[in-house]
């Protein structure tokens, strides 16, 4: 994967940020409580614990977008 290369060395809250996303949204998408995404806010995408990583990953690279039918 190299047009992905330093997506895991970022944190959170940086690649949340940059999809426009607060907590409580990115929450709501995962249907997690919004205190899950603070806990892990602070924190390297790699070294978030897998299967929330795994829930995070296209959220926050905005796989999500591609599916609205209006783009």
């Amino acid at each position: 994967m190299l047009f992905g290369f330093g997506f895991k060395n970022k944190t959170v809250k940086e690649l949340r940020k940059n999809q426009g996303l607060t907590a409580k949204e990115l929450a709501q998408k995962l249907k997690l409580d919004t205190i899950d995404i603070l806990k892990y806010d602070h924190t390297k995408l790699k070294d978030v614990p897998e299967p929330l990583q795994t829930k995070l990953i296209p959220i926050l690279r905005g796989d999500y977008m591609d599916k609205i039918p209006w783009l």
